[in-house]
Order: C-alpha cells, then sequence, then structure tokens
C-alpha cells in the first residue's frame, strides 16, 4: 500500500507538473487588440514592453471595437486594455452575459468621454446638447467624430436620425482621432466654432482649451472607467500573465505624458512607453508583484534588465 500511494502521488505531481507546463506553453504567445486611441496604443505599448521582457511572443492587431469584442469572443484575441465603461456597455454586455469574455481588472478611472467645444464657442452659449440647434449654421451642420464603425460616433448619428435635441440637422463626419483633431487644430487657429468627440485622458486637453457638453449621459455617463477585458479562460490558462494584468492599473497623468510623447513629440509608441518606464522605475514594483517570466524566473528583475532601469 505504501508503494501505491507513492506511486500515485508521483503520478499526480507529474500530471499536475505536466498541465503546468501545458497551461504556460499555451501563453507564450499573447494577443492585444488596441483599437487606434492614442490612450489605449499608449497602454497597450507598456504591456508589450512589461510581456516583452517576461519573455511573452506579443502581437497587437489594430481592430475597431466591435470586432475587438467579436475577435475576444472567438478566442483570436487575449487582451483588451481599452473597455471603456460606460460608453461601451451595450456592445459588450452580451458577451459578458454569456461569458466568452471576462473582465479582470478596472485599469483606469475619472475617465470623460462626450461632446466638446472650444472654450470661445462654449462661452458664446454652446453648452448643451439643447443648445446644439442654435449652431446648426455656425457649425456648418457638421459633428466631427473618430473612426467609422466608433460606438460614440453611431449613438450621435442615432441622434441626428431621430432629431433628439433638435440635432436632425447635423452630420456626423467620420475620420480618425488624428483627423478630427486635425480639424479642431484648425479652426481653433481661425477662433471658428467646432463640435468633436473629446475624452480624457489625452492631450487635447491641455493643447486645446476646451469644455464638454451637458447631455449623452444615457450613453456617454459622467465620469467613467476603462477595464481590461480578456477572453473567457485566459486567467485559467495564463495565471501568470492574468496577474500581471489584474495589477496593471494606470492613472491620468501616467497616460497623458505618455500620449503627449506620442503625439505632441513624435515618438513611437513604444519608445514613449520605455521612456516613461524609466522615468518612473518604481510603479514595476507593485505591477510585477508575485509575477514571473514565462519560464519561470523572477520577473522584476527580468523586465528591470531588459529595459535597463
Amino acid at each position: 500500500m505504501t508503494h501505491q500511494r507513492t506511486f500515485a502521488a508521483v503520478l499526480a505531481g507529474g500530471i499536475v507538473a505536466s498541465g503546468m507546463a501545458l497551461a504556460q506553453a499555451q501563453c507564450d504567445e499573447i494577443a492585444f487588440s488596441d483599437v487606434g486611441w492614442t490612450d489605449i496604443t499608449a497602454t497597450t505599448a507598456i504591456a508589450n514592453e512589461i510581456f516583452t521582457a517576461l519573455g511573452y511572443d506579443v502581437n497587437v492587431d489594430v481592430l475597431s471595437v466591435p470586432v475587438t469584442f467579436a475577435s475576444l469572443a472567438s478566442g483570436d484575441t487575449d487582451v483588451f486594455l481599452g473597455n471603456w465603461m460606460p460608453t461601451q456597455a451595450g456592445a459588450i454586455q452580451p458577451y459578458l452575459d454569456e461569458g466568452t469574455i471576462e473582465t479582470v481588472n478596472e485599469n483606469l478611472t475619472g475617465t470623460i468621454y462626450n461632446l466638446a467645444v472650444p472654450v470661445y464657442t462654449y462661452d458664446a452659449g454652446l453648452k448643451t446638447y439643447d443648445d446644439l440647434a442654435a449652431f446648426a449654421d455656425d457649425l456648418d451642420g457638421t459633428i466631427y467624430g473618430i473612426e467609422p464603425g466608433n460606438l460614440g460616433n453611431a449613438y450621435l448619428i442615432g441622434l441626428t436620425e431621430k432629431d433628439a435635441h433638435g440635432m436632425g440637422a447635423f452630420k456626423v463626419r467620420e475620420s480618425s482621432e488624428q483627423g478630427m483633431l486635425g480639424e479642431v487644430r484648425r479652426a481653433v487657429s481661425r477662433n471658428e466654432p467646432i463640435v468633436f468627440l473629446g475624452w480624457a485622458p489625452h492631450p487635447m486637453n491641455a493643447n486645446f482649451d476646451i469644455e464638454y457638453l451637458e447631455g449623452g449621459k444615457d450613453f456617454f455617463g459622467g465620469e467613467g472607467v476603462v477595464n481590461t477585458v480578456t477572453r473567457a479562460g485566459f486567467s485559467d490558462d495564463c495565471p501568470n500573465a492574468a496577474r500581471l494584468l489584474e495589477q496593471l492599473d494606470f492613472t491620468l497623468d501616467m497616460e497623458n505624458t505618455i500620449m503627449g510623447s506620442i503625439t505632441d513629440d513624435g515618438m513611437m509608441p513604444a519608445a514613449a512607453a520605455r521612456q516613461w518606464l524609466a522615468a518612473n522605475p518604481g510603479v514595476l514594483d507593485g505591477w510585477l508583484d508575485g509575477v514571473t517570466t514565462a519560464d519561470g524566473g523572477p520577473g522584476l528583475d527580468a523586465v528591470r534588465q531588459a529595459l535597463g532601469i
């Protein structure tokens, strides 16, 4: 009986070890989605630097929000750091309900997402959604949005189609973050009125003197949060990587700084991420608490060595 128990214990230990090795092998590669917004590009660049330093093979695909959620649900994407809530609630909730996407962390608080105007336009009287109709001619009936398929755009298009708040005379011009901000820059340089989708964190809040309109709370809410979400089962398959994601918290100041390096200074996202980490190495202590390299070595030491900090 003693030999039987010993053999069983050895066999069980071998099965557990094999299972851990298999799980680790499944986690050699981690696929992120980046929806192309500078804030998510910045945080994804931070994650990329750290996971790569830990020995993971990181792949980043630029996908729209709806495609991101579908890709997470199908298992083609592992991680998305940009689940803005409550604005994405309607899009993600079906996946959360069916269990194909899981929320693993609230990585940022105090966000803002809504229509914005230059302060001189705000002071002229455009302060709420209900004021838009009176400014339709001054604004050339145009609301500047971001990339086609964006949920914020879709909400605003819906308002124009329903003539909500008298917005029936408006069209939403879909472009891109940089295309939209180019229009804002031109309008501000000429002191012309413009209304556009704005959000914080983003350098636009420092680069332009802007105000956010009152309204749209049924979609945009007030202050919001950003969640880290993963495909179903990622935390079980990749517990070490999941631990890092659970501890990878950001701040408005941090994101504004990295985004400023990208948009204002022309730095590549990876370089901007490394520059910020070099200036703030202490943040790694909390992020990497209990986290190992992909092959089980000390995580914090490996990241510091790889990044030269």
